[in-house]
């Protein structure tokens, strides 16, 4: 075994000086962050027979914001926008997509009665027309939907005619659960309305806690028609230990939800890991130490029988930051941070969007009555983990799996074929000795996700193939570029240039 890694250690060295005079995939040269001729392979070997958690159906999900649905979708039930549409659908092949329609907007919206007087912290009315548009949405997409109701308004009352507009104007068959609240652990803490002299009105008072929330839960849930209700949707670790009391006292909660964005721009010095850079998106702590926080809750939902569903997760929050979560850093950022959700239990991930955020994922405009997006890096990591990722597909154990800032993950799909997904988070090239354990292999098949730097925001190819700017179809365009890579003494020699991904596509030998 020595022998046979020493000579693919030898082979890779071999074409090492070759790669670094010539560009390797859309823009990145093998000598990218100044890599050295003599550098050595890293070998990373996939094991076979102990496969880890599965990828369920239905696992990468989108997140609007409840004015989102008409500026993406348009507001004509019958000819929704066709870019849009096919943007979701990409992201789960031969699934059913789970929407989430909710985020801050979840408890400044009501459904208008005339028994309940307007809040003041309400700024958005459910239109008939926009439960026609969900509905046509849901209805073209075979979508599953979690749909915020309004908490912070403290109005069973309200949420319960909310409830009862959603069930009717859309169905009762799209809709998964209903999510009472949005991050009530901030109910004290952020404004929900500014009176008119300009002062801030929070929507609970400073005493506000877990023993509150579930009172307030208990008493809304006692009004609202009998569906399955997903929460807490909570975004703040320190309510988060508690979950385990809450779903004590709350039966009724069928999907368990949280929230979280790895990195703040407010109220975070700028010396803390916290705040956004590109150092701090790419760094372990923002995808490993993100994924593991949630493990010990996953256990908690699985032990009573749930799914733990972090149905709002992006970069940045807590304000708009471009300069970071727009950027090709995003792209690789997402592919790491979804293969570790899978890996410690989550049964689901909602990527939130909205027209106006420094995250947004694509942006539409309609000219000359055609539909068209501009669509952003961190799309391109969701398609690539998408594509390799199927649902149902097993993860594989990698040994040598992290090796500085290069991440290895590997799928095995029913069919038998092997995902290798190599991502560099690191500025500097790297070599890999890829091999599989117990396994036969023929030639690989490798494409590459690669942008014309970590910050860039537009120029990101797949394969070769980019959406361009704009996209008037939602699916990848050019000449695609995929290239054969056969293997010596049973391993493969992969270059993967800095800041960049690579995929290698095994298939079993007949």
């Amino acid at each position: 075994m020595v022998f046979v890694q020493r000579r693919a250690m030898l082979l890779v060295a071999a074409v090492v000086v070759a790669l670094a005079l010539t560009r390797v995939g859309g823009g990145h040269s093998a000598s990218a962050g100044h890599a050295s001729p003599n550098l050595r392979p890293t070998v990373v070997t996939v094991q076979g027979g102990a496969p880890g958690r599965s990828v369920p159906f239905g696992f990468l999900g989108l997140s609007l914001e409840y004015p989102s649905v008409e500026a993406y979708a348009g507001q004509d039930p019958a000819a929704l926008d066709p870019v849009f549409l096919q943007l979701v659908r990409n992201l789960t092949p031969g699934q059913a997509p789970v929407l989430r329609i909710g985020g801050d907007s979840t408890d400044r919206t009501w459904w208008p009665t005339r028994t309940v007087a307007r809040p003041p912290g309400v700024t958005y009315a459910i239109t008939e027309r926009w439960l026609e548009v969900t509905r046509a949405l849901s209805r073209a997409l075979g979508a599953r939907l979690i749909l915020g109701l309004n908490l912070e308004a403290d109005s069973p009352q309200l949420a319960a005619a909310e409830a009862g507009a959603l069930l009717h104007g859309i169905g009762t068959g799209p809709i998964r659960a209903l999510e009472l609240g949005n991050e009530p652990d901030l109910y004290a803490t952020f404004p929900w309305y500014r009176t008119a002299d300009g002062r801030h009105v929070t929507g609970r008072p400073p005493s506000y806690d877990m023993s509150s929330l579930i009172a307030d839960f208990t008493a809304f849930a006692a009004v609202l028609p009998r569906r399955s209700l997903a929460g807490p949707s909570l975004g703040a670790p320190r309510w988060t230990r508690q979950l385990g009391r809450f779903l004590a006292a709350e039966p009724r909660v069928g999907l368990v939800t949280l929230h979280r964005y790895p990195l703040q721009l407010c109220f975070t010095p700028r010396r803390s890991p916290r705040y956004p850079t590109v150092a701090d998106l790419l760094a372990p702590s923002s995808s490993i130490g993100l994924a593991d926080s949630f493990a010990p809750y996953a256990a908690i939902a699985r032990a009573r029988g749930r799914a733990l569903r972090i149905d709002e997760l992006n970069s940045v929050s807590c304000g708009p930051d471009p300069s970071v979560s727009d950027t090709f850093a995003s792209a690789l950022w997402a592919i790491n941070t979804l293969f570790e959700m899978v890996r410690v239990g989550v049964h689901g991930v909602n990527i939130h969007t909205f027209p106006g955020a420094g995250y947004q994922l694509f942006e539409f405009r309609r000219v000359a009555g055609r539909w068209q997006a501009t669509v952003a890096p961190e799309y391109y990591g969701l398609e690539t983990f998408a594509r390799v990722a199927p649902a149902g597909a097993r993860l594989e154990r990698v040994d040598g799996a992290v090796s500085g800032a290069v991440h290895t993950w590997a799928t095995r799909a029913s069919d038998g074929t092997i995902r290798i997904t190599m991502v560099n988070a690191g500025g500097q090239a790297r070599l890999l000795s890829v091999g599989v354990a117990g396994g036969r292999f023929g030639r690989g098949q490798l494409q590459r996700l690669t942008g014309p730097s970590v910050r860039a925001r537009s120029g990101v190819t797949l394969g070769g193939q980019s959406f361009g700017s704009p996209t008037f179809s939602g699916l990848l365009s050019g000449r695609l570029r995929s290239s054969a890579v056969a293997p010596a003494h049973g391993r493969y020699a992969v270059a993967v240039p800095a800041y960049s991904a690579a995929v290698l596509v095994l298939s079993p030998a007949s």
